[in-house]
């Protein structure tokens, strides 16, 4: 393996556990709002009420699909890219599945990326308590108020209690009406490698029915070296089954 890809690898691959973990520790569910102002709260209101409106829409979720489309550009010397379709299944008994559908493009991307950041993410499941978006990990300071897609949200700086590649410091989006993560911006709590300079992650949640989930993941990691990798997820269109209309017996 040549000197460059091997940089390549370093600068995309090390941010993958970060991904993931990211998109687990926002993964949070709501109902409808309105565009009022929010109502004057703390962070440590803000933080508890979105804990208990998580744990309450993760009991309702019982299943849900979706067709995944993942992409990585190297831009640099040498330039790589590939492209991953999967399929997600997830199951509130069985958990979740992922599987790839299609692909093309660099095989080093691929394997070694791409495939990596699946079985990262699969994983990470197994490991949520650690890397949640709770006290027990973070410490909230309210630092305002915005519109997240035309609806009224609560802005927290957010920083983690140790350092590591797992967590990250930055700023949460959360809806004032239903206290589900709407957008992060932030980047890791710890370098993942000398190689990488700075590594920014965008994370955009959206709501299906009475549930917030992923939908779009941006990270963009510099290289010491020179050359850019982007990483963007686009998490597709859900089909969401909640627990009232599960069929008795399951699927």
């Amino acid at each position: 393996m040549s000197f460059f890809s091997r940089k390549v690898l370093l600068l995309t691959e090390c941010s993958l556990a970060t991904l993931c973990f990211l998109v687990l520790a926002g993964m949070a569910w709501g109902q409808a709002a309105d565009k009022t102002s929010p109502a004057p709260l703390s962070a440590a209101e803000i933080v508890d009420l979105m804990q208990r409106h998580n744990q309450v829409r993760a009991d309702d979720l019982k299943h849900y699909q979706s067709l995944r489309h993942y992409e990585v550009q190297y831009k640099g010397f040498p330039a790589l890219a590939a492209k991953m379709t999967v399929a997600a299944d997830y199951d509130s008994v069985t958990g979740k599945t992922l599987r790839i559908v299609s692909q093309s493009g660099s095989k080093l991307l691929l394997d070694k990326v791409l495939k990596r950041l699946l079985d990262s993410e699969q994983e990470a499941w197994k490991n949520q308590r650690s890397t949640a978006l709770t006290l027990a990990n973070y410490t909230f300071r309210l630092a305002g108020s915005e519109n997240v897609a035309g609806r009224p949200a609560y802005v927290l700086d957010v920083e983690p209690l140790v350092k590591s590649k797992l967590l990250y410091r930055g700023k949460i989006w959360v809806d004032a009406h239903d206290f589900a993560v709407a957008k992060i911006e932030a980047q890791p709590a710890q370098n993942p490698s000398f190689w990488i300079t700075k590594t920014q992650i965008h994370h955009e949640y959206a709501k299906t029915g009475a549930f917030w989930l992923p939908q779009k993941n941006r990270s963009e990691t510099k290289a010491r070296l020179g050359g850019t990798a982007v990483l963007t997820i686009d998490y597709g269109t859900y089909q969401v089954v909640p627990a009232a209309v599960v069929p008795e017996g399951g699927f």
